[in-house]
């Protein structure tokens, strides 16, 4: 990210729904050394605490304010109540540094719903002797939020853009998504959701560019967005400007039914989800359909498989290097990754493979069953510890059946049924089949490399964070590394 600034802004105006006025850009000032100095021992404490800050387990070496804009100062609109947006830079010690999204409320004293959210109170600093606390948490502050979304224009390096059939009806009461995520997500009424992304990176948010791409496209199988705001940061010509992506507001789905906990509730009683798995299996080559139409795709050449290959190599060899419980199983592994790399050299038969967009992190958990039963993908931005160009990249299809195949094997090894793992991902396979014309049971190399590669970031990821879950890729790892060498 680049220098640091500090905004200081006018209240945002109380509108009708059908305006739109555009909110002047206000001047931009030095940052107040104070605010940072204020911040830095909340954030030392209250940072490593949350599910999205990527860092745990390391200590903060330090922070740089990258921006700060007030969105609503103390003593406006909303009396003491204020709105303070940040973006921070947290360095640790062997990692770059990363930057984080802080929306944060001030307040001189919090009601008890909110404690639980709360920094703690700055000492210094401009908000000296204010509570300051995760503003998303506070109905009045998300309500602010959705406000400033209603009205396209730029605050300060904050800009927001509003589709023209937005429709924004009054009194959308919002409140805090309480699904496991990585980002945070606030649910307006029963009309809109707000993902707010917290580790950001300079460029478009894929969730943000393959839904819009989708919704454009006429496809009924994503959320599409209505608004969504950026952080336009300084580039490398003297006028360019990097926008980053902070958060976009989609079409909420009301009654919709998550893919996982319905997938759950099949294993518990050996029930027939075949049905909902094929129609899924459909819903994800039709997405892929509509992404390969409307962004570009191309055939990759052997040299091309080949650094996919070694890339899928390189996190073995880091994974087992981590992990220690991955090591038995690395070298029988790594034959899937030859393969893949054979298949590249021309040495193996196999037909021609494509890259294009896809969603880049599939799983039962991105995927939500409607009343009617159609089924809906979501959360586009890919694997959040992947670096965000990587994620905007093309990638081969059966990347994404891989992910949805690792799931269908997560929710039956959770509770123990594993036989129901393998009609499932059957009956998805088939369902994909008869919407793409590829069946991916007869790529076997393609196939194999990408769910070793998925599970080999799985085994990382809950060594990390989970480590009672830890089994469930190792017995996937397991189970790979003796399928026959092709």
């Amino acid at each position: 990210m680049s220098d640091s600034s500090w905004t200081r802004v006018p209240p945002v105006p109380t509108t009708t729904p059908g305006a739109r006025p555009a909110v002047p850009d206000p001047p931009v000032h030095t940052t107040d050394p104070g605010l940072l100095r204020s911040l830095e021992p909340l954030l030392r404490s209250w940072l490593p605490r949350q599910r999205w800050f990527a860092g745990k387990g390391l200590p903060i070496g330090g922070f740089r304010l990258v921006a700060a804009t007030e969105l609503m100062p103390p003593g406006g609109r909303l009396g003491p109540l204020g709105l303070l947006h940040v973006l921070v830079d947290v360095e640790q010690p062997g990692r770059p540094a990363d930057c984080y999204q802080l929306l944060l409320g001030a307040h001189p004293l919090l009601p008890s719903a909110l404690v639980r959210t709360a920094l703690g109170p700055a000492v210094g600093g401009p908000y000296d002797g204010l509570t300051l606390y995760d503003a998303p948490h506070d109905p009045r502050l998300a309500a602010l939020l959705l406000e400033r979304l209603r009205l396209p224009g730029r605050t300060g390096r904050l800009r927001f853009t509003t589709e023209p059939h937005a429709v924004f009806p009054p009194g959308l009461t919002p409140r805090v998504s309480t699904a496991e995520q990585s980002n945070t997500s606030v649910v307006y009424g029963d009309a809109y959701i707000l993902k707010l992304f917290r580790r950001v990176s300079p460029g478009t948010n894929p969730d943000l560019e393959l839904s819009l791409a989708l919704a454009k496209a006429g496809s009924q199988r994503v959320a599409e967005p209505v608004a969504w705001f950026e952080s336009l940061e300084p580039g490398p010509g003297p006028t360019a400007e990097e926008p980053t992506t902070l958060g976009v507001l989609q079409r909420f789905l009301p009654g919709s039914s998550d893919g996982w906990a319905l997938a759950l509730a099949s294993v518990a009683e050996d029930g027939d989800f075949r049905s909902e798995a094929a129609a899924l299996g459909r819903a994800t080559a039709e997405v892929h359909a509509s992404l390969a139409a409307a962004l570009p795709a191309r055939a990759l050449d052997g040299a091309a498989l080949e650094r996919i290959a070694a890339g899928m190599a390189r996190r073995l060899d880091e994974t087992a290097a981590e992990v220690p419980a991955v090591r038995q199983y690395a070298d029988a592994l790594r034959s899937a990754f030859d393969d893949l790399a054979k298949l590249g050299a021309g040495t193996l038969p196999g037909a021609a493979v494509t890259a294009q967009r896809i969603h880049g992190d599939l799983h039962l958990g991105q995927a939500l069953r409607r009343p009617g039963g159609e089924w809906v993908l979501i959360d586009f931005e890919g694997e959040p510890a992947r670096p965000l160009a990587e994620r905007r990249g093309a990638a081969p299809p059966v990347q994404d059946v891989a992910g949805m195949l690792r799931s269908f094997d997560y929710a039956a090894h959770h509770s123990g049924n594993g036989p129901w793992a393998a009609r499932h991902r059957d009956a998805y396979c088939t369902g994909y089949a008869a919407v793409s014309g590829t069946d991916p049971r007869e790529q076997p190399v393609l196939i194999r490399a990408f769910e070793t590669d998925k599970a080999v970031y799985e085994a990382r990821y809950e060594a990390r964070h989970r480590p009672a879950w830890l089994p469930i890729p190792l017995s996937a790892l397991a189970r790979l590394s003796t399928t026959a060498p092709r």
